[in-house]
């Protein structure tokens, strides 16, 4: 059938308002509806086009090309008053130079609905949905294939994207399979078998309820998964096996995260990104804060904000022990990037008080220290500085005063040792309270003006 026939059938006024349909025909030549208002429903049911289908800066109402096989869409700024039903169609071309469906700027009152199909468009574009704006959802389900990228960059998608079970092969994992940048969707479903040979980006983009990758598998290199600055309410990172690059979440939010150590990438970006929710990664407490110390080492440079959001996450919950094992593991990293004079006095802070977050351990080398001195004074007899002055000498006691820096006792002022060696003791213990007393002023000074 000659598409210019085709063309004049669809615009006949004098059809009215009635649909149009065409079954199991060969359309000849091109199908050019450029800038038309089609004041008509119109589809085609196992129809073969010879050129590509054109549409650019039409007004139409509902249009299908069901099971039928085209060369290529071409829809870009067409306004569609109901649904764009793509199903089960091949599009494209394997040698050919544009992508195989152009929806770059269109507007769709209905659903756009590409279940089934196969794109075609190896080394090109399959799907360029750039601005696209939907009233309904776009369904890319039930054996959808696309032979070269995906492409939804600025779209609205009120009534969410749904490619569970998709595949897109671009055939080099360093290119981009999908391409999501600032779109705006309620929901985003990559999942359930969603594969993609190269990488995934979704950077900026805000998903109102559910952005999920349950069970897909993500291949490409480098970063396989983009998501910097993203929005979304939930976000599942559960996938089928792990990412063969990393993936990157920095400066994105999301109200809900799962994720499984199974599936970790070998690299993550977690830099500022923030979350509300983290779903436990085992039955136990202890067990899950070991596991998520290890999630956030998978990031290639130490940053401290991972650590600080995840101790708030804990204290949110109510487990304030785990809050305080995950920053005194952030203080332990932070040392690794200071240089040696700061990691000598980082080592003194860790093992006096642990940064302030273990203060007891001040109270088990003060109890050491004076076990210690105690014993030794014990077996050496004092001199006294002045004859017949002063409280009775006591072990203990002057050992504690030569530690405590702070205010006095009344026994170190009122003896000296004779042995060089037990002075030199006397006069180290005043050393080390010194230092002792400023590790733990310093250590729970540092955790109180950050919590």
């Amino acid at each position: 059938m000659d598409a210019d026939g085709v063309v004049r059938e669809i615009l006949d006024a004098g059809a009215g308002g009635r649909p149009y349909l065409l079954r199991d025909a060969r359309v000849t030549g091109a199908l050019r509806l450029d800038g038309a208002e089609i004041r008509r429903a119109v589809r085609f049911e196992g129809c073969r086009f010879d050129e590509a289908v054109s549409l650019e800066g039409a007004s139409t109402l509902a249009f299908g090309l069901a099971g039928c096989v085209v060369p290529g869409v071409r829809a870009s700024t067409a306004r569609i008053g109901g649904r764009l039903d793509l199903r089960r169609s091949a599009i494209g071309e394997a040698d050919g130079a544009d992508s195989a469906v152009d929806l770059v700027h269109t507007d769709i009152a209905g659903g756009l609905r590409l279940d089934g199909a196969r794109l075609i468009a190896p080394g090109r574009v399959a799907l360029e949905g750039g601005g696209l704006v939907m009233r309904g959802g776009v369904f890319c389900e039930d054996g959808f294939v696309a032979e070269g990228e995906v492409g939804f960059p600025g779209a609205e998608l009120p009534g969410g994207l749904w490619m569970r079970g998709a595949r897109i092969t671009v055939g080099e994992a360093d290119r981009y399979a999908f391409q999501g940048d600032n779109l705006k969707a309620s929901t985003v479903r990559l999942s359930q078998g969603f594969r993609a040979d190269g990488k995934v980006r979704l950077r900026g983009a805000r998903i109102e309820d559910l952005l999920t990758f349950h069970e897909a598998e993500l291949l490409g290199s480098g970063s396989s998964l983009m998501c910097v600055g993203l929005e979304a309410g939930a976000l599942d990172l559960r996938f089928a096996r792990r990412p063969a690059g990393g993936v990157n979440l920095r400066n994105g939010h999301a109200a809900r995260i799962q994720d499984h150590p199974s599936t970790w990438p070998a690299t993550l970006g977690l830099d500022g990104l923030t979350y509300e929710w983290l779903g436990e990664t085992s039955g136990t407490r202890r067990e899950d804060v070991v596991n998520r110390l290890a999630w956030l080492r998978h990031q290639p440079v130490y940053a401290p904000q991972p650590y600080e959001q995840l101790a708030s996450h804990y204290r949110r919950s109510g487990h304030e022990d785990e809050a305080r094992q995950v920053l005194l593991v952030r203080e332990r990293c932070r040392r690794s990037t200071l240089g040696p004079a700061g990691r000598a006095w980082g080592w003194l802070l860790d093992g006096v008080v642990g940064y302030g977050y273990r203060p007891w351990l001040a109270g088990i080398w003060l109890v050491l220290l004076t076990v210690l001195g105690s014993l030794v004074f014990h077996g050496h007899t004092p001199v006294p500085n002045k004859q017949g002055e002063g409280a009775p000498f006591n072990p203990v006691v002057y050992t504690l005063d030569l530690l405590v820096p702070i205010g006095g006792l009344g026994q170190k002022d009122a003896w000296h040792w004779s042995e060089a060696g037990v002075q030199a003791l006397a006069y180290g213990l005043i050393g080390v309270g010194w230092i002792l007393t400023t590790a733990v002023v310093a250590g729970v000074t540092r955790t109180l003006s950050r919590n």
